[in-house]
């Protein structure tokens, strides 16, 4: 099974008719994602390879009936205004792409979703996909990639990075290991659906066997993965990687979502935390696909 995004989704493209919404809008209508009306404010009745474009999401809702998703692909400093608009309408899922989308209002959409119990992954993330079910976003660049790269098969996968989202899900298929979603939780410091939210939903998926999990340095994501381990909350196995290994307190890695300060988010205390809680956390990217092999095998004969 899938989390989150499955082939029956209604998906909303917000910017369609920007450069990046088009493109992405093809990828998607590609891989055989329900892209089914998109939203461009002064751009209504114009169509995107054959997806009707509207003034709002309010006019898409009636023309179209219920929307279950939101993909939004409009300049950063816009992303609060076009997320509002998704959610107010009855979106229960938005995509948000860009990076650079201002903290404060990361935070009136966090406010917002909670109110109308509505959820979203990002900012500045890559989306997400259920292989063989539905892309959202960018992952995979087009849809020979994607279908290439990523098969369906029992491990859930949740990055901090966008790169290392596509490399550790295709190590997994090369290795013959297949996927149940795979997710690029978004490289900023405050995001919506975090690592605990995910892994919580892949332990609650019937057909999720095991989790990969790839960390970074900053926030305290990691360490809230580990307490839910430790608690119980979590316990199909997770495998681990968290990078920034040589990063000093202050260090900015990769992007703004890790930031080290004092000990506080450092790869010592990250590590240290999953490996007391009983995450199984490897020292190089490579040992992802042994090492998650190596406990599925396990766990079939525990289940036999």
């Amino acid at each position: 099974m899938s989390i989150l995004v499955n082939e029956k989704s209604k998906v909303l493209v917000q910017g369609i008719t920007g450069r990046e919404g088009m493109v992405r809008t093809r990828l998607m209508k590609d891989y055989g994602t329900r892209v089914i009306a998109g939203v461009t404010p002064g751009k209504g009745g114009q169509d995107v390879y054959g997806v009707p474009v509207y003034d709002s999401v309010k006019q898409a809702w009636e023309e179209c009936g219920e929307l279950d998703i939101s993909v939004i692909f409009v300049p950063a400093f816009l992303v609060k205004e076009a997320a509002l608009e998704a959610i107010d309408a009855g979106v229960k899922l938005m995509v948000l792409i860009p990076d650079r989308v201002p903290i404060n209002d990361v935070l009136e959409i966090v406010h917002f979703s909670k109110q109308k119990g509505a959820w979203f992954v990002g900012p500045n993330t890559l989306g997400l996909v259920s292989p063989e079910k539905a892309v959202l976003g960018m992952i995979g660049g087009r849809a020979e990639s994607a279908r290439e790269w990523f098969v369906p098969g029992p491990i859930g996968v949740s990055s901090r990075s966008g790169g290392m989202t596509s490399a550790i899900s295709y190590y997994l298929t090369k290795a013959g290991w297949g996927q149940s979603t795979i997710i690029h939780v978004g490289g900023d410091a405050v995001v919506g659906l975090s690592h605990p939210e995910v892994m919580l939903l892949f332990e609650d998926d019937d057909e999720t066997e095991l989790m990969v999990m790839f960390g970074e340095i900053g926030s305290t994501q990691e360490e809230r993965v580990a307490d839910l381990v430790s608690s119980g909350r979590i316990q199909k196995p997770v495998v681990a990687y968290i990078g920034g290994k040589a990063a000093k307190s202050g260090t900015r890695f990769s992007h703004a979502g890790a930031i080290v300060e004092g000990s506080r988010g450092s790869h010592e205390s990250k590590v240290n935390l999953l490996r007391k809680a009983g995450v199984h956390v490897v020292d190089a990217v490579s040992e992802i696909p042994k090492k998650a092999g190596q406990l599925l095998k396990e766990r079939g004969k525990r289940d036999e």
